[in-house]
């Protein structure tokens, strides 16, 4: 318990601090900028989620490895690994970007953003496409420090970046007049200087990392192996993202309060489950570890003691919502948009009363990528599109709004009824790899 607190704890704080920087972000745009510039920048939101999420899920998936390496305490495979990933970092950052970079206009288009902000929209989210190679190279640092045992040091580079965005954002926006172009900038050169702040942290620290001449060779079966890693881990985030866009639109065909409620309950949900998204972090380096070890009897006493965490969480998180849902509606809208208010408030109860599955699919679902069986996320990803499509297709235009607010937690539901016997299967299989 203490072990995975003292780890997690610096992740949440990088996690709340993202959170803290985007709602920042998002303010900037809207006084300096306009409801238009505003509405430009959130319509790109699902399709940024679907690809920068995919580099940051192959990012995670490429550090497991190393977590295993470094567990075992072979080193010379450990920086062989490494190697390979920067290789296929590299491949990934080029495709991943030119692809983008040319269709972004097209998929605007397929997903209906309104003429008014298209062209708007589409400045920003290239400029934030073109930066897909900074966003590989902060996340797959970061991914390997974490992976060596190290939480703390990312998080301080994260909060340093998140200053340097405000500021360039309020620089390129105010003074520069560059629109929503300069706030993708920001973000662009703020996530590059922060990588390279972890690459010359790894390069100064981590002696075990420094690459021998003979071990930067590439090596395919190294490739396939972090590819099978990686994919998965990126395809689990897209897939998630999927499942979101499809309940957006059915939102949307409520009218605007609807779309309001869910934008203002999105924004405290964001800082309420980052408590998950630590203990998923954190289980995944762990698992990768303590399986590089050989140690499953570990791995079981930690899944208990960060199961009980997300269950004490939880209930702490379910009585701010019934207590304090309303005045943090009334944070982001009028105090007299007291039917907005109320429709934020019962997001906000009915989620947060299904937190404890949401804290079992993040730790189980990291806990078995870790242990190097990332497949499985995909297939709990699918799990959650599917809940979060009926749930558009089906329970809202049926039971209206709170048919929004049932969407997550249905899919929380579905993927813990894949992952509870998909961790179990895991472990009978690792079991009978060690015993041989």
């Amino acid at each position: 318990m203490k072990l995975i607190l003292g780890f997690s704890i610096p992740l949440l704080f990088g996690f709340l601090f993202q959170q803290f920087y985007s709602l920042v972000d998002t303010v900037i745009v809207g006084r300096f900028l306009g409801t238009d510039n505003l509405a430009a920048v959130g319509a790109t939101g699902s399709i940024n989620f679907l690809i920068i999420g995919f580099c940051m899920g192959v990012c995670s998936g490429f550090s497991i490895p190393i977590a295993h390496k470094f567990g075992a305490g072979d080193y010379a495979d450990l920086r062989r690994y490494a190697a390979n990933c920067v290789w296929l970092s590299i491949g990934f950052a080029a495709v991943l970007t030119v692809l983008t970079a040319a269709l972004a206009r097209q998929i605007l288009g397929w997903m209906k953003t309104p003429e008014n902000i298209i062209d708007r929209s589409y400045a920003y989210i290239g400029v934030i496409f073109l930066g897909i190679p900074v966003t590989f190279l902060y996340n797959m640092t970061s991914g390997v420090i974490r992976a060596l045992g190290d939480s703390r040091t990312p998080v301080i580079f994260l909060v340093m970046s998140s200053f340097l965005n405000v500021g360039l954002d309020l620089f390129f926006i105010v003074n520069l007049h560059l629109g929503v172009r300069g706030a993708a900038l920001a973000t662009v050169i703020s996530q590059g200087i922060s990588g390279l702040c972890c690459l010359l942290f790894i390069m100064k620290k981590f002696e075990i990392l420094r690459i021998r001449r003979e071990e930067w060779a590439p090596d395919r079966d190294r490739m396939r192996l972090l590819c099978g890693m990686g994919v998965p881990m990126g395809l689990q985030y897209s897939v998630t993202a999927i499942g979101s866009v499809i309940l957006q639109s059915a939102t949307n065909t409520l009218g605007s309060d609807a779309v309001a409620a869910v934008t203002a309950s999105g924004r405290i949900s964001g800082f309420l489950a980052c408590p998950f998204d630590a203990m998923g972090s954190t289980m995944a380096t762990y698992g990768g570890q303590n399986i590089g070890a050989g140690k499953l009897d570990r791995i079981s006493k930690g899944l208990k003691s960060c199961i009980l965490l997300g269950a004490g969480y939880a209930v702490i998180a379910l009585c701010v919502s019934i207590f304090l849902g309303r005045p943090l509606a009334a944070l982001f809208l009028d105090a007299s948009e007291t039917a907005i208010i109320d429709k934020v408030r019962l997001v906000m109860v009915v989620n947060t009363a299904f937190y404890f599955n949401l804290a079992l699919v993040n730790i189980i679902r990291f806990l078995i990528q870790g242990m190097g069986f990332p497949s499985f996320a995909i297939l709990a990803g699918v799990f959650e599109m599917i809940a979060r499509g009926l749930a558009g297709f089906l329970l809202v235009p049926m039971l209206g709004f709170t048919g929004v607010a049932l969407g997550s937690p249905i899919a929380w539901v579905l993927a813990d009824a894949f992952l509870i016997p998909a961790y179990f299967h895991v472990r009978r299989v690792l079991e009978k790899r060690l015993a041989a």
